[in-house]
């Protein structure tokens, strides 16, 4: 059985007390209040539900993430950075990527990212909690990738393409300059073949746990913009 939440409380359950079946469902309700937003990522749990349903809450084990340091960037995405002329930027069209990261798929016409998930990361962002990454071609945003950053963690939501490459170089731009930055690992919540090609990988969830304790509440003392370039993300190792 999984928790309903207390809707004047935002206190999670331990996230030990996930169900295997479905993988890492912990409790339901509540709402997407910036407050339980907060305290849902500082646990360890994110939101992911259906248009329509009830809110469902995940920590699943294992989990997916990234060490910024050992993003992969495969021979060919190389040669295309190099070869690719595009701007990227942070939080200048917040907006317009998760728009994007909702948008139907080739392979599907359903999306999570409601209207409703929407407003509630755009608050986020407001707040300055949830950024976004933009990658743009003579002038058109054809890439990209939003979440929230708590210490040195970031916690990835989603990400976008609409041209070869362009959420692949966004993103490894984007491990780069966290790399720079300090942070010690991004959360990409569920394994795919996308994020394992740039090098994400599995890891318990007792072992997320430990990353949430020793790196939340560490601060950073860094601006949201990108003083990286090209020779910075394609170097070799």
């Amino acid at each position: 059985m999984i928790q309903w939440l207390d809707p004047k409380s935002n206190l999670f359950p331990p996230i030990t007390r996930a169900l295997d079946d479905p993988n890492g469902l912990l409790a339901a309700g509540g709402d997407l209040s910036p407050e339980r937003l907060i305290a849902a990522y500082r646990q360890g749990v994110f939101p992911w539900f259906n248009q329509g349903e009830p809110i469902l809450w995940w920590s699943p084990d294992p989990r997916c993430t990234l060490v910024p340091e050992k993003v992969h960037i495969s021979r060919s995405l190389r040669k295309a950075i190099r070869s690719t002329e595009f701007e990227i930027t942070f939080d200048t069209a917040f907006s317009q990527v998760i728009e994007a990261c909702a948008a139907p798929r080739s392979y599907s016409d359903d999306t999570w990212i409601s209207t409703q998930m929407q407003m509630a990361y755009t608050e986020l962002h407001r707040r300055g909690y949830a950024h976004s990454v933009e990658l743009w071609q003579n002038g058109e945003l054809t890439g990209g990738l939003y979440g929230i950053a708590m210490g040195r963690l970031f916690f990835g939501e989603s990400m976008f393409s609409k041209a070869t490459n362009a959420s692949k170089i966004a993103f490894v731009f984007f491990a780069r300059q966290l790399e720079k930055w300090g942070y010690a690992l991004i959360d990409c919540q569920i394994e795919n073949d996308h994020l394992i090609s740039l090098g994400a990988g599995p890891v318990p969830r007792a072992e997320f746990k430990q990353y949430l304790d020793q790196n939340l509440d560490t601060k950073l003392s860094h601006r949201w913009y990108f003083d990286i370039d090209k020779k910075d993300v394609v170097r070799t190792e």
